[in-house]
């Protein structure tokens, strides 16, 4: 008798759950009519344009006191030009490559992965090769094409992001 019991329980809980979860829809399971983040690939950034952001970035950097460090990649997920400022730290070396280096990628700031995962809730993009859901990686987009990527570390995301933003607007205009 418990036995049946037991089942008749656990049945009612399945389909209850089952019922209960059918109702919600799936956002992900909507398909958007364009393409986002569909910017094309361009002609690599050159290492004089790559500086020029870096330099921008990094004054930014120091007229609020931060110490960054700040990578650009070229439209190929390649590092073109980085710049460590004095006493950034070392473990955000590879930080300000990630973003940078994500943000070409996926054609996309980073911070569309920060706010994927935090406020929506989208957890499969952890499962995506190459992501960093912290923003501060910024594409650079010339003549409507994607020619890099520039990525800050150092700071808090909001810092990074600041910094990267103006060396962005070198070349996104």
């Amino acid at each position: 008798m418990t036995l049946r019991l037991r089942a008749a329980i656990l049945t009612a809980c399945l389909g209850f759950s089952g019922a209960a979860g059918a109702q919600q829809a799936n956002p992900l399971d909507v398909i958007p009519d364009k393409m986002p983040f569909s910017t094309p690939y361009g002609e690599p950034i050159s290492l004089s344009r790559a500086q020029t952001a870096i330099a921008a970035a990094i004054g930014e950097a120091q007229n609020r006191g931060w110490a960054l460090n700040v990578a650009v990649f070229d439209s190929g997920a390649n590092l073109v030009a980085f710049a460590r400022m004095d006493n950034a730290q070392l473990g955000s070396i590879a930080i300000a490559q990630h973003k940078a280096r994500a943000a070409v990628k996926y054609r996309r700031p980073t911070k569309a992965f920060e706010e994927g995962i935090q406020k929506n809730d989208n957890k499969y993009l952890l499962t995506l090769d190459d992501v960093i859901a912290s923003r501060g990686g910024i594409p650079l987009i010339q003549n409507g094409k994607l020619i890099g990527a520039i990525g800050c570390s150092g700071g808090t995301g909001s810092q990074d992001e600041a910094a990267c933003m103006v060396g962005a607007a070198t070349i996104n205009r």
